[in-house]
Formats: structure tokens, sequence, C-alpha cells
């Protein structure tokens, strides 16, 4: 389904359904595509909003997780915001997490992580794709998931196309060095929101011990595995992704903190 691109100043973002803002911020090769279950399903109950990350677009001291959680905190700003439910796969986590460090006033009611850097990820390696690699991205592409079907041919098609961008390549990598870099560690202990940490039991990116360091690291955390999936659950198994984070979301709902 198509979505109407919204704009306000230098922000490009979607915007669908009425309620409290549930934020998504999509990883490193993340695109809206990786959503649009999460769409359909939570317009019904609140406004969902998917900025579009500047990946590509900061200037190279900028390209960093720092970077791009200052332009999130100017989006939240700039749209007015209140009580948003802030989500986060893979680096999209991760700048979350840096957002909510930095910005402790930030008006965010709770935070999901799904398959979150900042503690320890296995990125591209060593072994970044020689450029027209096509089978290389194929694979790295499969990893992601645990059914391999999830990859399909669009997906790696986009993937491709990234890392045959000479610039797309240089911030792609500039942004993962910097993730690996910003290990948040002992900082999670000051992250104040109820926290829902949703994880594939089959995530080789981030795999499970990640989760349950986050859990154990973040002080009002939980943490909900979802069996037989990979890196990206909201793409894989989307109806159980949706029912675990709808019952959070309901919960704090009839419990405010």
């Amino acid at each position: 389904m198509d979505y109407e691109i919204k704009t306000q100043g230098k922000f490009s973002f979607i915007e669908e359904g009425e309620g409290e803002p549930l934020v998504l911020l999509h990883g490193l090769f993340g695109a809206l595509s990786n959503f649009s279950h999460m769409i359909e399903y939570f317009r019904q109950y609140n406004r969902v909003v998917i900025p579009m990350l500047p990946l590509y677009d900061l200037n190279i001291l900028e390209t960093s997780v720092g970077g791009l959680a200052k332009f999130v905190h100017k989006f939240i700003e700039a749209r007015g915001y209140k009580d948003v439910h802030l989500l986060g796969n893979s680096l999209g986590g991760h700048v979350a997490l840096v957002y909510l460090l930095k910005h402790p006033e930030a008006p965010v009611k709770s935070l999901i992580l799904t398959g979150s850097s900042g503690l320890f990820e296995n990125g591209m390696g060593e072994t970044y794709p020689k450029r027209g690699d096509y089978e290389y991205i194929r694979k790295k592409a499969e990893l992601t998931f645990y059914d391999p079907k999830i990859a399909t041919k669009e997906l790696v098609d986009e993937m491709f196309e990234i890392v045959n961008n000479r610039l797309k390549v240089i911030k792609i990598i500039t942004l993962a060095k910097s993730a690996i870099r910003h290990n948040l560690g002992d900082e999670l202990k000051d992250i104040k929101q109820p926290t829902l940490l949703i994880w594939g039991n089959n995530d080789t990116v981030t795999p499970p011990m990640v989760g349950e360091e986050f859990k154990k690291l973040i002080p009002n955390s939980e943490l909900q595995f979802i069996d037989k999936c990979g890196h990206a659950p909201m793409m894989e198994v989307p109806d159980e992704f949706n029912k675990i984070l709808h019952a959070f979301l309901e919960k704090l709902k009839n419990n405010p903190a």
C-alpha cells in the first residue's frame, strides 16, 4: 500500500491514524516497507509516524548515531508530539536510545526496541561487498531473517542499489562504525521509560543474548522472544509482533506510570 509522504521544513514523514504517536525508526538498510504491517494494524489505535531518517544526507561529521538522534529530537520537537511511543529496529533502536539519553525531558512515554544495536551487533563485518556482487548482498539479506524467503528480490534489489552507490556506501560504513564505537553499556540505567524488548530467537545480527543484556541494563524493561524469527520481527512475524506490542501499549494505557 502506498502512503502519502508529508513534509514539514526539512522533514519528510508518513503519518497515518489518530491517537498517541507511535514513532517508528528504521535501521541501516531500512525502508518504509519494513513497517507496512505495523502501519495497517496500529493506525486503528495510534497516530503511526515514520520519519525518513537522513542516512545519506547528513554531512560526514554528522553522519553518526548522535547525528541521527539530533535529527529525531528536532523532528519530534517540530511536530509538537506528546506521549510518544518510540520504536526502533536495529540502528533505529540505537538512535532512539541515544536520543532519550541526551534528552531525558523528551515527551516519550514508552520505548520499544527490536533487534537494536547499542551493545553488540554482527554488521557487514570485514567482508564488505565488492561493488556489483549481487549474490553476496542476497546472502546478507537472507541472513537477516530466519526464513530466507522474506528477503524478496525487491528487498535485495533495494540493498544492491545502495551498495552500488559510492556515496551511500561511504555513509553506510560511517554509520555502522559509529554504531560499533557508540556502545551504551552503563548509560542504559538512565533510561526511565517503560521499555519493551521484542527479539527474534534466531537473530544472528543482534543475537538473543543482546536482548537479555538490554533487559538486565534497562531498569523498567520486559523482554519477549519470538521463535523462528530473525533480526526484523515486525517484517517476519508481523501478527505476533503486533499482538505483543498492542498488549504492552494497552497495559500502559490502563496502568499509566
